[in-house]
């Protein structure tokens, strides 16, 4: 990475407060996605804060996916689609031309709706980043690396003794949990969740959610979810789509029981959706 853009992007000190008075890790301005000529993403603006979980809800197509992965630019690897607008994270644009992409992807983990292991083992799973990212010197350090992300994921007791047994053999739940895993060994500052829990069944996403919490001490969260109980369960803020268009964000207690918008009135109350 270009060293003054990596000054940019670890030095926060310039970053605007959001809503609820913390710092505010990612800045949208003006953001816009193009599918061809679609226009699927329609002018947002939204901080999201250090630490915590925001969620994102909204229909099918209204556009939370497609900002979930401009966050890490995920999207570029659709070759109609086109973005403008700034992204700014600590207040470094991550759209900058001499940005490196894979180095942006390592601060920015994503897990996603299907839980997706590598075909290697448990172990393998959660060394793959820290070894290509070079942040296990030795054998010992990747070692710790690997445990202490199992732990942090509530997966290491679980297969503590299965190491070295595929990660595709573990159940749904567990899976996903060793995803969460993968991404954090990685030392990420924010983690992109698109309905992690979708495929689960409700005592794995329980576990998920239980975990969301305690790794929200640590990192910046940000879930899409189709399920508005989940949002208010897990998150503090909740940003809510609709056709493209960001309509309305805030606390998530008063985007549920106060919202000020008629549509998340009507999308939380079930009248669209």
């Amino acid at each position: 990475m270009d060293m003054a853009v990596q000054r940019d992007f670890t030095s926060a000190e310039t970053s605007p407060v959001a809503g609820d008075g913390r710092k505010a890790k990612v800045v949208a301005r003006d953001v816009n996605v193009y599918y061809g000529e679609k226009h699927a993403l329609q002018h947002v603006n939204v901080d999201i804060p250090e630490r915590g979980v925001m969620a994102f809800i909204g229909p099918s197509g209204c556009g939370k996916s497609t900002f979930l992965r401009c966050i890490n630019r995920m999207n570029d690897t659709i070759a109609i689609c086109r973005v403008t607008g700034k992204i700014e994270i600590d207040g470094a644009d991550i759209y900058d031309p001499r940005l490196d992409v894979v180095q942006l992807r390592a601060r920015v983990g994503m897990v996603f709706q299907k839980p997706n292991p590598f075909p290697k083992s448990v172990f393998e799973n959660v060394a793959y980043g820290p070894r290509i990212h070079g942040l296990a010197p030795s054998k010992d350090d990747l070692e710790e690396i690997v445990t202490s992300s199992l732990k942090r994921a509530g997966l290491f007791d679980e297969v503590k003794d299965r190491l070295q047994d595929p990660g595709t053999g573990l159940s749904g739940g567990q899976q996903q949990r060793l995803c969460i895993a993968r991404a954090i060994a990685v030392q990420p500052e924010i983690i992109l969740m698109d309905e992690p829990c979708s495929a689960l069944d409700p005592i794995a996403t329980a576990k998920i959610e239980e975990l969301m919490e305690e790794l929200a001490e640590a990192f910046t969260i940000v879930i899409v979810t189709h399920s508005m109980q989940q949002a208010a369960r897990v998150s503090q803020r909740t940003a809510f789509f609709h056709l493209g268009s960001l309509v309305e964000e805030g606390p998530t207690e008063l985007i549920f029981n106060k919202p000020k918008d008629q549509r998340t009135q009507d999308y939380i109350t079930g009248r669209i959706g």
